[in-house]
């Protein structure tokens, strides 16, 4: 899996919206703006290959049951 391909602000925000949160909500728990936030999830989805919040979930849960297993 290519998780460890993002920067740690991706893994950041990607961990948060894979939670959950909306874009609001992740720039506001980070301190960064809505372009920012937009910025590394597009970085996120481009490096895992996800179409999706809810793939981009399914990914890093996966690259978690990896490193676990």
């Amino acid at each position: 899996m290519a998780v460890h391909l993002l920067a740690s602000a991706e893994q950041r925000v990607a961990q948060l919206v894979a939670a959950g949160r909306s874009d609001d909500e992740v720039a506001a728990e980070l301190g960064l703006d809505g372009a920012a936030v937009s910025a590394h999830l597009s970085a996120v989805f481009r490096k895992l290959g996800a179409r999706s919040r809810a793939e981009l979930g399914a990914r890093l849960a996966a690259a978690a049951a990896e490193e676990e297993g």
